[in-house]
């Protein structure tokens, strides 16, 4: 009985680590060609895009990354032309605000690209930010080449973007993007697992947790909850990556039957002794 449950335990710990996603693709429009037709010969500052396209947040990151599906630059490739080559570029270029385009020109932009030959937009999700902000979680899987090697793989990234609102639509300011990590993470350390982050920040090293609720968990969502020695009930909200990561997207806080209170502990410099050198 006990060697049957540890190889469940096994083949769970397996699926959840080391199993690429299954999820839907959410950028899948504009498979018709003749969305590209206006857009044939125009450099990158003679494109304007339509207001449609940008009328929300959803649909400008949806839209922005649907044209980026088929937006390949993998420099020699003997199998011939891939999805729609560099011609996205310009396009999507424009989805990015005026301001974020003085700070990044057109020319680093597509070289960010490099080496990508397709694009699929697995997660997309708003996340709680102050009143004026619109700041989304995303997570891509590329298809890329090393091209040295001549062989492709499949890579995963997450990060987060802001957006803000100009006269002709809803435009993307910022963008960060970490490439996850398939080896490291599932063989060390705790950090990787949102239960295990709550019980050693918030309990071993604020002393906050008198105890803790179930975990709940809603797809790609996990909201681990606690009863504070303060009397008051906390919420720490993650998302799980393809590589099995949990990632702390907010935190919240409630009071008896009050309302739910975003707040912002920082363990590590709210609750660990400083080092002697932080003193000097």
């Amino acid at each position: 009985m006990m060697r049957t449950q540890n190889q469940k335990e096994f083949t769970a710990y397996h699926q959840k680590y080391f199993r690429p996603s299954c999820l839907k693709a959410l950028n899948v429009r504009f498979n018709d060609w003749k969305f590209y037709d206006p857009y044939y010969d125009k450099t990158y500052d003679q494109i304007q895009l339509p207001r449609e396209l940008t009328k929300t947040p959803e649909d400008t990151l949806i839209n922005y990354f649907s044209i980026l599906r088929e937006a390949a630059t993998l420099g020699v490739r003997s199998c011939g032309s891939i999805g729609h080559g560099d011609l996205p570029f310009p396009i999507a270029y424009h989805f990015l605000s005026r301001e974020y385009q003085e700070k990044l020109s057109y020319e680093k932009y597509v070289d960010s690209f490099a080496g990508i030959g397709h694009t699929s937009l697995l997660k997309l999700c708003r996340v709680p930010a102050d009143e004026r902000e619109i700041r989304f979680f995303y997570e891509i899987e590329t298809i890329e080449l090393r091209e040295e090697l001549m062989v492709e793989y499949f890579g995963y990234s997450y990060g987060f973007i802001q957006l803000e609102h100009e006269k002709d639509g809803f435009r993307i300011s910022n963008v960060s993007k970490t490439r996850e990590d398939f080896l490291c993470a599932p063989y060390h350390g705790w950090s990787h697992d949102g239960e295990s982050v709550v019980d050693i920040k918030f309990g071993q090293w604020c002393k906050m947790i008198h105890h803790k609720y179930p975990t709940m968990k809603n797809g790609y969502t996990k909201n681990i909850c606690f009863h504070g020695n303060d009397g008051a009930d906390y919420c720490i909200v993650f998302f799980t990556l393809t590589n099995g990561t949990d990632v702390e997207i907010a935190q919240f806080r409630k009071v008896g039957d009050g309302s739910w209170d975003q707040v912002h502990i920082k363990p590590e410099e709210d609750c660990l002794p400083k080092k002697e050198d932080d003193h000097k």
